[in-house]
């Protein structure tokens, strides 16, 4: 159950029908003490930079077993086939890394490559085109069908390949810098990425190219994301923004890769895959070039002859990555704990969460919930009060975050999912950097807000009004998070 929200004389009012939580959240200066613990019982306490790596705190000890498996086969390397690791091999001709960890490095955040020379290790580049029959047109805009894979490259552009198969090219960018000025004065300078595909190793791409970068997010709190029930992030739909405060959030619908139907979206920079299972899988084909259940097809086009005769880790026609593999995966990720809270009863947190509020930021990161009762959620996951600070939704976040048309079925170019705030301030204790956005263009959270547009301009309007303290207060918020 999620919040119902409020602003009555300066105090948010949070109502929930089925549970007991606070009947008022002084936003200026009382403190609820369960948004300490955002991932509710399963919180952790470990504050080092292990602490998006620890599991969720109420599993027990055949559970902890299975996600040390899980742990295992997220962190190690796949290898190329044959080999006599069999339970690891099949890596894809061609990948962008050999291991799941080497993305969400400690299991959180990665970055944008610095400059033309750096490796883009932690992140990605999707690729599409513009379809070309009206009736896979039609298709598109009703969201019953993702967009049309490069030709020559597929939807994902795979920079390493193995011996004797050549890598798609490399992955460069180049910095511009963008100034904005406080109402006070006071300047700062933001950075726009241009990203360009080089040493193109199969030819051009396809003239209508869409590129979309995707930076590896943080892997905490996705099993209890996944057990949200699905009618209290319907519930904040307000596609034709019929309350007329400018957010227009909807919830993208994708396709259940097992059944073919459509449902809700919940995980990706997008929304665009409906579960851990499928997203992993997902993962697994587009990054690492291995089939599974899922996605069974190597991941090759029809222009990369090696990649298509090079041998592959299946064997009696089953997937590389077997169905026990990819559950353990999916138990892993969803069993990584959230951390604590630090400072949250602060004056100077609670001052800048009531700036939070004043301007409007809780429209889109709504910041509680309640878990499933069902009884297909693990029991550990039920029932739980956490404080992931999102709508689960995609908004329209204007045209400077666009990412030049790239579609995933219901989400354009301009828009994406409301990313959850929880453990934002532990980025840099983990990953040593405080890079953000899909594409890592903001150095801290203050650049973060200031790319914010479409819907979240009125709130980026009132943040460039604020007073030096008042930002400092909004962002000491953000890093309690």
């Amino acid at each position: 159950m999620s919040y119902s929200k409020w602003l009555v004389s300066g105090t948010l009012m949070a109502l929930a029908s089925s549970v007991s939580l606070a009947d008022v959240l002084d936003v200026g200066a009382a403190f609820d003490p369960r948004e300490v613990q955002q991932g509710g019982d399963n919180s952790t306490t470990t504050m080092t930079n292990n602490a998006f790596s620890k599991p969720s705190t109420l599993l027990k000890g055949s559970q902890r077993a299975d996600f040390k498996v899980g742990n295992s086969f997220f962190k190690n390397p796949w290898v190329v086939a044959p080999a006599s690791t069999d339970a690891r091999d099949g890596l894809g001709s061609l990948f962008n890394v050999n291991a799941c960890q080497s993305c969400h490095i400690k299991d959180g955040r990665g970055h944008a490559p610095t400059d033309a020379s750096d490796r883009a290790d932690s992140m990605l580049i999707r690729l599409s085109i513009l379809p070309q029959s009206e009736a896979h047109q039609a298709l598109l805009a009703e969201g019953k069908t993702p967009s049309i894979a490069e030709p020559n490259y597929g939807g994902q552009f795979q920079d390493q390949a193995v011996f004797g198969v050549k890598p798609e090219g490399r992955i460069a960018v180049t910095w511009t810098e963008v100034q904005v000025t406080f109402a006070d004065g006071e300047a700062v300078s933001l950075r726009k990425p241009t990203f360009a595909l080089e040493d193109l190793a199969y030819g051009d791409l396809h003239p209508d190219t869409k590129m979309s970068p995707r930076v590896a997010p943080p892997m905490i709190g996705l099993g209890l994301i996944e057990a949200i029930d699905a009618k209290d992030i319907l519930s904040q739909q307000d596609v034709d923004d019929k309350n007329n405060d400018g957010v227009s959030g909807k919830a993208n619908w994708v396709v259940d890769a097992q059944t073919g139907d459509l449902v809700l979206g919940r995980f990706g920079w997008k929304a665009g895959q409906p579960s851990l299972k499928q997203q992993g899988a997902g993962a697994f084909n587009g990054d690492m070039g291995l089939t599974t259940s899922l996605f069974s097809s190597e991941n090759c086009t029809a222009a990369q002859a090696d990649c298509l005769k090079a041998p592959t880790g299946s064997r009696n026609g089953e997937p590389e990555v077997s169905d026990e593999i990819l559950d353990a995966v999916a138990f892993y990720s969803q069993n990584l704990a959230v951390p604590v809270r630090r400072d949250a009863d602060q004056p100077e947190v609670l001052k800048g969460k009531a700036l939070f509020f004043d301007a409007g930021c809780q429209a889109c990161h709504t910041p509680a919930y309640q878990t499933s009762s069902a009884k297909t959620v693990d029991k550990h996951l039920r029932n739980q009060v956490i404080f992931p600070y999102t709508d689960m939704l995609v908004h329209d976040m204007g045209d400077d975050l666009s990412d030049g048309g790239h579609t995933e079925f219901l989400a354009q170019g301009n828009e994406w999912r409301t990313p959850p705030l929880w453990g934002i301030g532990m980025t840099e204790t983990v990953n040593g950097h405080t890079q953000f956005l899909h594409d890592g263009r903001a150095r801290n959270v203050m650049e973060a807000v200031l790319w914010h547009g479409g819907e979240a301009e009125q709130s980026k309007q009132t943040v460039l009004k604020m007073t030096k303290e008042q930002r400092t207060q909004l962002e000491t918020f953000l890093n309690s998070l």
